[in-house]
Protein backbone atom coordinates (compact mmCIF):
# COMPACT_ATOMS: atom_id res chain seq x y z
CA UNK A 1 0.00 0.00 0.00
CA UNK A 2 3.13 2.37 1.15
CA UNK A 3 4.34 1.77 -2.48
CA UNK A 4 1.26 2.31 -4.07
CA UNK A 5 0.38 5.77 -2.19
CA UNK A 6 4.35 6.67 -3.52
CA UNK A 7 3.75 5.62 -6.85
CA UNK A 8 0.79 7.41 -7.11
CA UNK A 9 2.09 10.91 -5.50
CA UNK A 10 4.94 10.37 -8.45
CA UNK A 11 2.33 10.00 -11.13
CA UNK A 12 0.31 13.12 -9.74
CA UNK A 13 3.53 15.08 -9.28
CA UNK A 14 4.96 14.38 -13.23
CA UNK A 15 1.01 14.80 -14.24
CA UNK A 16 0.99 18.25 -13.06
CA UNK A 17 4.15 19.18 -14.09
CA UNK A 18 3.28 17.75 -17.76
CA UNK A 19 0.07 20.05 -17.40
CA UNK A 20 2.34 23.31 -16.32
CA UNK A 21 4.50 22.68 -19.20
CA UNK A 22 1.64 22.49 -21.88
CA UNK A 23 -0.03 25.56 -20.71
CA UNK A 24 3.43 27.36 -21.35
CA UNK A 25 3.94 25.72 -24.40
CA UNK A 26 0.69 25.63 -25.73
CA UNK A 27 -0.90 29.71 -25.14
CA UNK A 28 -3.53 29.03 -28.12
CA UNK A 29 -4.57 25.56 -25.56
CA UNK A 30 -5.35 27.71 -22.55
CA UNK A 31 -7.17 30.36 -24.93
CA UNK A 32 -9.27 28.41 -26.23
CA UNK A 33 -10.84 27.06 -22.60
CA UNK A 34 -13.36 28.16 -20.12
CA UNK A 35 -13.66 31.07 -18.99
CA UNK A 36 -11.54 32.38 -22.12
CA UNK A 37 -12.64 30.55 -24.88
CA UNK A 38 -16.17 32.44 -25.14
CA UNK A 39 -14.20 35.81 -25.70
CA UNK A 40 -11.77 34.23 -28.29
CA UNK A 41 -14.18 32.80 -30.35
CA UNK A 42 -15.57 36.13 -30.79
CA UNK A 43 -12.13 37.65 -31.59
CA UNK A 44 -11.83 35.49 -34.39
CA UNK A 45 -15.27 35.92 -35.36
CA UNK A 46 -14.23 40.15 -34.88
CA UNK A 47 -10.92 40.56 -35.02
CA UNK A 48 -10.76 44.49 -35.47
CA UNK A 49 -12.70 44.93 -32.27
CA UNK A 50 -10.33 46.33 -29.52
CA UNK A 51 -12.81 46.06 -26.90
CA UNK A 52 -12.82 41.95 -27.35
CA UNK A 53 -8.98 42.26 -26.52
CA UNK A 54 -9.11 44.32 -23.59
CA UNK A 55 -11.72 42.31 -21.78
CA UNK A 56 -9.64 38.95 -22.31
CA UNK A 57 -6.95 40.75 -21.45
CA UNK A 58 -8.50 41.43 -18.24
CA UNK A 59 -9.59 37.88 -17.60
CA UNK A 60 -6.34 36.86 -18.30
CA UNK A 61 -4.83 39.33 -15.64
CA UNK A 62 -7.26 38.12 -13.38
CA UNK A 63 -6.17 34.38 -13.91
CA UNK A 64 -2.53 35.64 -12.99
CA UNK A 65 -1.41 34.86 -17.23
CA UNK A 66 0.30 38.21 -17.36
CA UNK A 67 2.03 36.72 -20.01
CA UNK A 68 -0.95 35.70 -22.32
CA UNK A 69 -2.58 39.62 -21.65
CA UNK A 70 0.64 40.99 -22.69
CA UNK A 71 -0.23 40.06 -26.34
CA UNK A 72 -3.63 41.02 -26.30
CA UNK A 73 -2.71 44.37 -24.96
CA UNK A 74 -0.57 44.69 -27.91
CA UNK A 75 -2.98 44.26 -30.11
CA UNK A 76 -5.24 46.71 -28.13
CA UNK A 77 -2.50 48.91 -28.54
CA UNK A 78 -2.25 48.72 -32.31
CA UNK A 79 -5.60 49.03 -32.99
CA UNK A 80 -6.78 51.51 -30.45
CA UNK A 81 -3.26 53.77 -29.78
CA UNK A 82 -4.57 56.11 -27.45
CA UNK A 83 -2.78 57.68 -23.68
CA UNK A 84 -5.99 55.14 -21.74
CA UNK A 85 -4.70 51.91 -23.35
CA UNK A 86 -1.20 52.83 -23.00
CA UNK A 87 -1.58 53.20 -19.49
CA UNK A 88 -3.77 49.48 -19.06
CA UNK A 89 -0.64 48.22 -21.26
CA UNK A 90 1.91 49.63 -19.01
CA UNK A 91 0.29 48.05 -15.66
CA UNK A 92 0.39 44.53 -17.67
CA UNK A 93 4.04 45.04 -18.74
CA UNK A 94 4.70 45.63 -14.60
CA UNK A 95 2.81 42.71 -13.71
CA UNK A 96 4.55 40.82 -16.08
CA UNK A 97 7.76 41.97 -15.28
CA UNK A 98 9.14 43.73 -18.00
CA UNK A 99 9.83 47.70 -16.61
CA UNK A 100 12.01 48.42 -19.17
CA UNK A 101 9.34 47.37 -21.89
CA UNK A 102 6.80 49.86 -19.91
CA UNK A 103 9.52 52.76 -19.93
CA UNK A 104 10.20 52.67 -23.56
CA UNK A 105 6.23 52.90 -24.49
CA UNK A 106 5.92 55.66 -21.89
CA UNK A 107 8.44 57.47 -23.57
CA UNK A 108 7.12 56.76 -27.24
CA UNK A 109 3.35 58.09 -25.60
CA UNK A 110 5.35 61.15 -24.55
CA UNK A 111 6.55 61.58 -27.51
CA UNK A 112 2.80 61.78 -29.13
CA UNK A 113 1.29 63.62 -26.46
CA UNK A 114 3.37 65.35 -24.18
CA UNK A 115 1.06 67.40 -22.58
CA UNK A 116 -0.72 64.30 -21.01
CA UNK A 117 0.26 64.28 -17.32
CA UNK A 118 -0.51 60.61 -16.20
CA UNK A 119 2.47 59.68 -18.27
CA UNK A 120 4.96 61.68 -16.49
CA UNK A 121 3.31 60.42 -12.76
CA UNK A 122 4.12 56.63 -14.45
CA UNK A 123 7.31 57.31 -15.60
CA UNK A 124 8.52 58.50 -12.36
CA UNK A 125 6.58 55.77 -10.34
CA UNK A 126 8.29 53.40 -12.56
CA UNK A 127 11.95 54.89 -11.89
CA UNK A 128 11.27 55.07 -8.16
CA UNK A 129 10.20 51.46 -8.27
CA UNK A 130 13.13 50.25 -10.09
CA UNK A 131 15.56 52.26 -7.66
CA UNK A 132 16.23 55.45 -9.83
CA UNK A 133 15.18 58.27 -7.91
CA UNK A 134 16.82 61.20 -9.90
CA UNK A 135 15.23 60.20 -13.06
CA UNK A 136 11.46 59.82 -11.16
CA UNK A 137 12.41 63.75 -9.67
CA UNK A 138 13.67 64.47 -13.61
CA UNK A 139 10.41 63.48 -14.84
CA UNK A 140 8.37 65.19 -11.67
CA UNK A 141 10.52 68.20 -12.74
CA UNK A 142 9.87 68.34 -16.33
CA UNK A 143 5.91 67.63 -15.58
CA UNK A 144 5.94 70.64 -13.63
CA UNK A 145 7.72 72.98 -15.94
CA UNK A 146 5.25 71.81 -18.18
CA UNK A 147 1.88 72.73 -16.47
CA UNK A 148 3.08 74.74 -13.20
CA UNK A 149 -0.40 75.27 -12.32
CA UNK A 150 -0.90 71.63 -11.90
CA UNK A 151 -1.50 70.64 -7.80
CA UNK A 152 -1.23 67.29 -8.66
CA UNK A 153 1.97 67.54 -10.10
CA UNK A 154 3.69 69.57 -7.47
CA UNK A 155 1.92 67.01 -4.92
CA UNK A 156 3.54 64.29 -6.50
CA UNK A 157 7.42 65.88 -7.22
CA UNK A 158 6.48 66.59 -3.46
CA UNK A 159 6.32 63.34 -1.74
CA UNK A 160 9.23 62.23 -4.30
CA UNK A 161 11.20 64.42 -2.41
CA UNK A 162 9.98 63.05 0.93
CA UNK A 163 11.10 59.67 -0.27
CA UNK A 164 14.54 60.99 -1.32
CA UNK A 165 14.90 62.72 2.04
CA UNK A 166 14.59 66.37 0.79
CA UNK A 167 12.45 68.07 3.33
CA UNK A 168 13.07 71.25 2.47
CA UNK A 169 12.35 71.16 -0.94
CA UNK A 170 9.55 68.61 -0.37
CA UNK A 171 7.57 70.98 1.69
CA UNK A 172 8.00 74.21 -0.70
CA UNK A 173 6.10 71.99 -3.28
CA UNK A 174 3.86 70.56 -1.40
CA UNK A 175 2.72 73.97 -0.66
CA UNK A 176 2.87 75.23 -3.70
CA UNK A 177 0.12 72.39 -4.26
CA UNK A 178 -1.79 73.29 -1.03
CA UNK A 179 -2.05 76.90 -2.75
CA UNK A 180 -2.73 75.84 -6.10
CA UNK A 181 -6.04 73.70 -4.53
CA UNK A 182 -6.03 73.35 -0.88
CA UNK A 183 -7.81 69.43 -0.07
CA UNK A 184 -7.44 66.86 1.88
CA UNK A 185 -4.69 64.45 0.42
CA UNK A 186 -2.49 67.41 -0.48
CA UNK A 187 -3.30 69.23 2.84
CA UNK A 188 -2.87 65.91 5.11
CA UNK A 189 0.94 65.07 3.46
CA UNK A 190 1.92 68.68 4.02
CA UNK A 191 0.70 68.46 7.62
CA UNK A 192 2.90 65.62 8.06
CA UNK A 193 5.78 66.85 6.38
CA UNK A 194 5.82 69.70 8.90
CA UNK A 195 4.44 67.20 12.16
CA UNK A 196 8.05 65.04 11.61
CA UNK A 197 10.12 68.30 11.96
CA UNK A 198 7.80 69.78 15.14
CA UNK A 199 7.10 72.27 12.87
CA UNK A 200 3.93 73.84 14.37
CA UNK A 201 2.38 74.70 10.71
CA UNK A 202 1.49 71.31 11.09
CA UNK A 203 -1.47 72.27 13.39
CA UNK A 204 -2.16 75.22 11.18
CA UNK A 205 -2.83 73.02 8.13
CA UNK A 206 -4.77 70.39 10.52
CA UNK A 207 -7.43 73.05 11.92
CA UNK A 208 -7.71 74.28 8.08
CA UNK A 209 -8.68 70.79 6.88
CA UNK A 210 -11.05 70.47 9.78
CA UNK A 211 -12.63 73.31 9.03
CA UNK A 212 -13.34 72.38 5.54
CA UNK A 213 -14.58 69.33 7.02
CA UNK A 214 -18.40 68.75 7.17
CA UNK A 215 -18.71 65.21 7.58
CA UNK A 216 -16.85 65.40 10.95
CA UNK A 217 -14.85 62.44 10.13
CA UNK A 218 -11.48 63.58 9.20
CA UNK A 219 -10.39 61.06 11.99
CA UNK A 220 -6.36 61.20 9.93
CA UNK A 221 -6.25 65.11 10.62
CA UNK A 222 -7.09 64.55 14.27
CA UNK A 223 -4.75 61.73 14.92
CA UNK A 224 -1.71 63.69 12.72
CA UNK A 225 -2.42 66.53 15.10
CA UNK A 226 -1.91 64.16 18.46
CA UNK A 227 1.14 62.85 16.88
CA UNK A 228 2.45 66.08 17.02
CA UNK A 229 1.70 66.86 20.27
CA UNK A 230 2.71 63.55 21.59
CA UNK A 231 6.01 64.57 19.63
CA UNK A 232 6.29 67.68 21.93
CA UNK A 233 5.66 65.98 25.11
CA UNK A 234 2.44 67.95 25.06
CA UNK A 235 0.95 64.36 26.62
CA UNK A 236 -3.02 66.02 27.53
CA UNK A 237 -3.21 67.65 24.07
CA UNK A 238 -2.34 64.34 22.82
CA UNK A 239 -4.20 62.38 24.65
CA UNK A 240 -7.71 63.92 24.10
CA UNK A 241 -7.12 63.81 20.16
CA UNK A 242 -6.65 60.12 20.73
CA UNK A 243 -9.55 59.51 22.74
CA UNK A 244 -11.44 61.88 20.14
CA UNK A 245 -10.00 59.10 16.92
CA UNK A 246 -11.13 56.51 18.95
CA UNK A 247 -14.68 57.48 20.30
CA UNK A 248 -15.40 58.48 16.54
CA UNK A 249 -13.75 55.26 15.71
CA UNK A 250 -13.51 52.36 17.81
CA UNK A 251 -11.61 49.88 15.25
CA UNK A 252 -8.93 52.88 14.68
CA UNK A 253 -6.07 50.91 15.95
CA UNK A 254 -3.11 53.41 15.17
CA UNK A 255 -4.83 55.78 17.80
CA UNK A 256 -4.48 53.16 20.45
CA UNK A 257 -1.07 52.21 19.47
CA UNK A 258 -0.14 55.96 19.71
CA UNK A 259 -1.52 56.27 22.96
CA UNK A 260 -0.21 53.49 24.47
CA UNK A 261 3.52 54.49 23.27
CA UNK A 262 2.76 58.01 24.62
CA UNK A 263 1.83 56.23 28.09
CA UNK A 264 4.91 53.61 27.47
CA UNK A 265 7.10 56.90 27.41
CA UNK A 266 5.95 57.94 30.48
CA UNK A 267 6.77 54.59 32.08
CA UNK A 268 3.19 53.92 32.93
CA UNK A 269 3.17 50.56 31.73
CA UNK A 270 0.35 48.84 33.09
CA UNK A 271 -1.75 51.04 31.31
CA UNK A 272 0.27 50.79 28.12
CA UNK A 273 -0.38 47.45 28.23
CA UNK A 274 -4.06 47.68 28.62
CA UNK A 275 -4.33 50.00 25.35
CA UNK A 276 -2.31 48.40 23.63
CA UNK A 277 -4.92 44.60 24.40
CA UNK A 278 -7.04 47.24 22.98
CA UNK A 279 -5.66 47.70 19.84
CA UNK A 280 -4.43 44.07 19.10
CA UNK A 281 -8.68 43.05 19.94
CA UNK A 282 -9.65 45.55 17.11
CA UNK A 283 -7.14 44.94 14.88
CA UNK A 284 -5.67 41.34 15.46
CA UNK A 285 -3.51 41.56 12.17
CA UNK A 286 -1.68 44.41 13.13
CA UNK A 287 2.50 43.71 14.09
CA UNK A 288 2.47 46.93 15.68
CA UNK A 289 -0.40 46.51 17.84
CA UNK A 290 1.41 42.95 19.10
CA UNK A 291 5.06 44.20 19.13
CA UNK A 292 3.91 47.19 21.12
CA UNK A 293 2.37 45.12 23.26
CA UNK A 294 5.38 43.00 23.59
CA UNK A 295 7.53 46.13 24.60
CA UNK A 296 5.14 46.99 27.21
CA UNK A 297 5.03 43.28 28.90
CA UNK A 298 9.30 43.35 28.47
CA UNK A 299 9.25 46.60 30.41
CA UNK A 300 6.92 44.93 33.08
CA UNK A 301 9.34 41.95 33.29
CA UNK A 302 6.73 39.68 32.25
CA UNK A 303 9.71 37.94 29.78
CA UNK A 304 7.13 34.70 28.40
CA UNK A 305 4.29 37.48 27.67
CA UNK A 306 6.59 39.69 25.85
CA UNK A 307 8.42 37.09 23.54
CA UNK A 308 4.75 35.79 22.77
CA UNK A 309 3.88 39.31 21.54
CA UNK A 310 7.22 39.75 19.46
CA UNK A 311 6.69 36.06 17.18
CA UNK A 312 3.03 37.03 16.17
CA UNK A 313 4.53 40.09 15.29
CA UNK A 314 7.05 38.46 14.01
CA UNK A 315 4.73 36.08 12.01
CA UNK A 316 2.34 38.95 11.07
CA UNK A 317 5.58 40.87 9.13
CA UNK A 318 8.03 38.65 8.56
CA UNK A 319 10.05 41.35 7.91
CA UNK A 320 9.98 43.64 10.94
CA UNK A 321 13.39 43.95 12.24
CA UNK A 322 12.63 45.10 15.22
CA UNK A 323 10.42 42.07 16.26
CA UNK A 324 12.66 39.57 15.14
CA UNK A 325 15.68 41.94 17.26
CA UNK A 326 13.39 41.46 20.27
CA UNK A 327 12.73 37.82 20.18
CA UNK A 328 16.35 37.49 19.11
CA UNK A 329 17.06 39.66 22.76
CA UNK A 330 14.63 37.32 24.79
CA UNK A 331 16.12 34.36 23.74
CA UNK A 332 19.65 34.80 24.34
CA UNK A 333 19.00 36.23 28.15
Amino acid sequence: MKKFLILYGLFVIVLLFGCKNNDKEDPEKILQQPPFNVLTDSIQQFPDKPELYLKRAVLLSQNDMHELATADYRKLWELNPIPPVAMHYVSNLLLANKPQQAIDLLKECKAKWPDYGDLHRRLAEIYDQIGEGQKAKQELDEWVQQDSLNFEAWYEKGLMLVKMGDTTAAIQDLEQSWALQPIHYNGLALASVYAATHNARALEICDQLLAKDTTAATNDVLYLKGRYYSDIKEYDKARALFNECIRRDWKFADAYIEKGIMLYEQKKIDSAIDVFAMAVSVANRNPDAYYWLGRGYEAQGNREEALLNYQRAAAIDENFEEAIEGIRRLKNR
